[in-house]
């Protein structure tokens, strides 16, 4: 205890210098805990990946499948990748053109619109202004449904048309009608 006493300098830069080697061993230990933390966390969220993988090759017979059936399926829904952008996008304003003027409306004005390029399917637009009744645009709607391809409706405004006030009489609702139609066309 003397010496300490009669150097403390020294006493304190042999205990710091003690103490130095265990601040970078703990420093050491806290720094492998903090990685085997981060490893643990990730194994943790990869877990769940891997069960899913694991299940996709237990069931990847009833995939494929399933898989088939739907494509088949889908060929009859949209117009097939050998049919020419061009071709198909006129042949389908035709077409609706054709279903509305059976159902009893009158087309005024047809334009097809810039074909849009998506991951599987280009999607072929149409917008449509067409007038006629009440009854007419339901005969339109029920013909639209039903075509194959599948042609779905974007967008549809109706507007009633003004009725002159010399008309004696209850007379059918006029409207007026604006659809953008789209229907998809295979890429591959």
């Amino acid at each position: 205890m003397n010496w300490l006493k009669a150097h403390r300098r020294s006493a304190w830069v042999c205990g710091l210098t003690l103490l130095v080697p265990l601040y970078l061993y703990l420093d050491a230990i806290a720094g492998l805990w903090a990685l085997r933390q981060g490893y643990q966390e990730d194994i943790d969220r990869l877990q769940p990946r891997i069960a899913r993988m694991r299940g996709l090759v237990e069931h990847e017979e009833q995939l494929r499948d399933s898989a088939g059936r739907v494509g088949s399926q889908v060929v009859g829904l949209v117009y097939p990748a050998a049919d020419d952008r061009a071709t198909v996008s006129a042949a389908l304003q035709t077409k609706v053109r054709q279903i509305l003027t059976d159902a009893g409306m009158s087309v005024a004005n047809s334009q097809v619109l810039p074909v849009r390029e998506q991951e599987n399917f280009d999607y072929i637009g149409i917008k449509l202004t067409a007038n006629g009744d009440v009854a007419a645009l339901d005969g339109a709607l029920t013909g639209l449904a039903a075509h194959m391809p599948l042609l779905l409706v974007e967008s549809i405004d109706i507007y009633p048309q003004r009725t002159s006030r010399r008309q004696k009489g209850p007379a059918p609702q006029a409207l007026t009608a604006t659809m953008q139609l789209l229907s998809l066309r295979a890429v591959q």
